[in-house]
């Protein structure tokens, strides 16, 4: 096995070392115009997630199975992937995106392309710290599954990038939008100014505002996630499936996000309302 490996560096010249380096390009090149047009969705993970597959399979085939004659594999590889790599696809549909999503999202491709959701996840925590640090209210809005369409359009639509200085100059005291909720969809602040529906419950303390009952108001509607600044406290709280979470640093706000755009965020992390 040894010498068949040897035996694969040995064959190597440099007229197959150039056409390997153009093609490495042409695929780098289309990988990336593709990467640019969906920059700002969730598909910029999953693809990223289908294309390491890809790219495993690739070199376990050209390269080691073939080469070390391991037909067996080879043969299952070549023949059963192809004629069942659809309907496995069909029925393991939100299975295999949750996999190639948080593939997409592992680590080892931090080393070479930054995350568009670490850069969200970055920019919200630095304009909530801000507005807690200045006890500015605020009241963010993150689409997950459930649309937020309906609530999008009673606010002024945007369609921003996410950036801590927009969302500070948002909230900013006097600005005309600065009392309604910024509603986050696809990476983006979709509105401003919004209004979200106010919640029945009783149980919530008194201290409790407006934006606070108006963000559960949303979460027992919605699968979205809130993050809520008091202006009395510049108390971080967060809510999600109607349940209140008070008193979030910025470890605890970048654990959540990150679980959320994993989608391992879990009702079970989250403590209930006081």
């Amino acid at each position: 096995m040894l010498e068949s490996i040897f035996g694969i560096f040995e064959n190597i010249n440099g007229w197959m070392i150039g056409r390997s380096l153009g093609e490495i390009f042409l695929i780098y090149m289309v990988v990336y115009v593709v990467l640019r047009i969906m920059q700002g969705t969730s598909g910029t993970s999953i693809l990223r997630g289908l294309a390491f597959i890809i790219v495993l399979i690739t070199i376990g085939v050209l390269f080691f199975v073939r080469k070390l004659q391991l037909f067996t594999i080879d043969w299952l590889i070549t023949e059963f992937v192809p004629v069942f790599i659809i309907p496995i696809i069909i029925l393991f549909q939100p299975e295999f995106r949750r996999a190639l999503l948080r593939l997409g999202q592992n680590p080892v491709f931090s080393m070479f392309l930054k995350s568009e959701q670490q850069e969200m996840t970055y920019e919200i925590i630095q304009a909530v710290e801000y507005l807690s640090k200045n006890k500015i209210g605020a009241l963010i809005a993150i689409e997950r599954d459930v649309g937020l369409g309906n609530f999008v359009e009673t606010g002024t639509k945007l369609h921003a990038d996410v950036s801590h200085d927009l969302i500070n100059t948002i909230f900013w005291p006097g600005s005309p939008l600065h009392d309604g909720a910024v509603i986050i969809q696809e990476q983006k602040i979709s509105a401003a100014g919004c209004l979200l529906p106010l919640t029945d419950k009783t149980e919530l303390s008194r201290n409790l505002g407006t934006r606070h009952r108006a963000g559960i108001g949303l979460t027992e509607e919605t699968d979205a996630i809130v993050i809520i600044v008091s202006e009395e406290t510049g108390t971080i709280s967060t809510g999600f499936k109607g349940i209140l979470n008070q008193g979030m640093d910025e470890k605890g706000l970048k654990k959540i996000l990150d679980e959320l755009f994993t989608e391992r965020f879990s009702v079970a992390k989250s403590a209930r309302a006081r």
